[in-house]
């Protein structure tokens, strides 16, 4: 079974497959072969329960990202946090695809970037099956690329970025329904999803989804009842009532945007996708206030930060690095 979800093909902004995303990235950096974002970045000083941290005075870091909004913006963090240390910051965000940028880090072009548990476990690590629990997943993860790949997962985020449904305040309201196990409660001909052609027949997608809570395709959703979109069209189609339950990516800030909410996945269907800083185990052993310099970062880091957050770049056009640096500086991380 081919899990990956979101974080390599189907995310947003990511350019086309990952064998292209690989082959763009060759072709457009030379030696590094990365296709990054650069540009400016600002600094400022460590505040806060930050401010007793280590100096990194002289420590020279390379931080990555993939090409899409959440993971360029969260690398812009990085980046920020660490100039505001002391270390002096080589800007590799926006690689093209999780291909190229696991490769990166493998190859040690770069030193550190935030990745995601349900990537890890499934696409990287090669598992097929994800691990419901959200810590045990993190730890598995943890143990084994640092075994197998000398890469140092520190703890996670409380965000989760993975597939749900989202519906309108209206539909929530009309059918009282606040989760996914609520569905065989709905009429059957007021089950309608609006949805990409890619999640409809994947046993990890719609088809399991709707087995998994009792509503399975066919019986419990006529295919009739199947909307299909391209990704970013499903948030605006849903808003506007083309259907009720429209496929959402649980940080997206068009969630937000459109005031849709989103229901829980209350069997845990969908993998975790945690998001995690990621270092060169070497890199962690010789600056070891690494850790305490992300953690507290990490657990403001909620599906409600996030959407916010993600909000302000793809619906509202600011720059990752300026929403970046504001989210800091008000949470009293910088100064």
């Amino acid at each position: 079974m081919r899990n990956t979800l979101r974080h390599t093909t189907s995310r947003r902004r990511v350019l086309g497959t990952i064998a292209g995303a690989a082959a763009v990235a060759m072709t457009t950096t030379g030696c590094l072969g990365l296709g990054t974002a650069g540009g400016y970045v600002p600094s400022a000083q460590l505040a806060g329960q930050l401010a007793k941290t280590k100096s990194m005075d002289g420590a020279a870091i390379s931080i990555g990202s993939k090409n899409f909004t959440e993971n360029i913006l969260l690398g812009k963090m990085a980046i920020i946090l660490l100039k505001s240390a002391g270390a002096k910051v080589t800007d590799l965000t926006n690689i093209p695809g999780s291909a190229s940028a696991r490769q990166a880090m493998l190859d040690g072009q770069i030193d550190g970037m935030w990745e995601y548990t349900g990537t890890g476990w499934i696409t990287y690590l090669g598992h097929e099956k994800p691990i419901p629990n959200e810590h045990r997943q993190y730890v598995a993860v943890r143990d084994e690329d640092l075994k197998k790949n000398h890469l140092a997962w520190l703890p996670p985020a409380p965000m989760n970025n993975t597939y749900s449904f989202a519906v309108t305040k209206k539909v929530q309201q009309k059918f009282h329904i606040t989760k996914l196990s609520q569905l065989s409660k709905v009429p059957k001909a007021e089950r309608t999803f609006c949805v990409e052609s890619e999640l409809i027949n994947r046993p990890d997608g719609l088809k399991g989804m709707l087995k998994k809570y009792d509503v399975p395709l066919g019986s419990g959703v006529p295919r009739k009842n199947l909307r299909t979109y391209q990704t970013g069209a499903i948030y605006d189609a849903t808003a506007h009532g083309k259907c009720n339950f429209g496929e959402v990516f649980t940080t997206d800030g068009r969630i937000i945007a459109l005031h849709l909410k989103v229901l829980e996945d209350d069997r845990s269907f969908f993998p975790k996708y945690n998001v995690s800083m990621v270092l060169q185990d070497k890199t962690l052993k010789k600056y070891p206030q690494l850790a305490k310099l992300f953690a507290p970062v990490s657990k403001k880091l909620t599906n409600d930060t996030l959407q916010k957050l993600n909000a302000k770049v793809d619906v509202d056009g600011e720059e990752p690095a300026d929403v970046a640096y504001d989210w800091l500086k008000k949470e009293g991380f910088v100064k």
